[in-house]
């Protein structure tokens, strides 16, 4: 990885709220840190892929959308399929991420977590049983965690 220099700063410190809600973002980007427009793509695509930014992509606020019965779906499945079982429900369009998490018996026997988003609890419900009939004898268990509360999501951020 290399190091940042003054214009990656500058222009992690232009973007770490967000790209601004404009026509074109990286154009206002590129005027409030004194580059061009092409300049902030080719750093942030480096920067990228060196791993300074995980990911560029929008980070929708699912309740302000009306997605309000979201919940954390935790299924108990075989470790030696983890893999494969979790490429095939974050494939699933309602899923917005999935991960493996280690078990912590004997109370909790979960080891894959797949966050679901509806606008009801009858439609998290719903999407959950669409999973279990994909994992089929995989499923040797699962739970839906709704959430109580709203927490801000944000990033490791640079001070100016």
């Amino acid at each position: 990885m290399s190091t940042l220099d003054a214009l990656d700063r500058a222009i992690i410190l232009a973007t770490q709220a967000g790209l601004p809600l404009v026509s074109e973002p990286y154009r206002a980007v590129a005027e409030t840190v004194g580059a061009t427009p092409d300049a902030v793509k080719a750093r942030l695509e480096r920067m990228h892929q060196e791993g300074v930014i995980r990911r560029i992509g929008a980070v929708p606020n699912h309740y302000a959308l009306g997605y309000r019965a979201n919940g954390m779906s935790v299924w108990d499945v075989p470790d030696e399929a983890i893999d494969e079982l979790g490429e095939r429900i974050g494939a699933f369009p309602f899923v917005s991420h999935c991960y493996h998490r280690p078990r912590h018996l004997p109370h909790w026997p979960y080891n894959l977590f797949a966050m679901l988003h509806a606008k009801t609890r009858e439609e998290v419900e719903a999407q959950a049983g669409l999973i279990a009939e994909a994992l089929g004898d995989a499923d040797r268990g699962h739970l839906i965690l709704y959430s109580t509360r709203i927490l801000k999501k944000t990033g490791l951020r640079l001070n100016a």
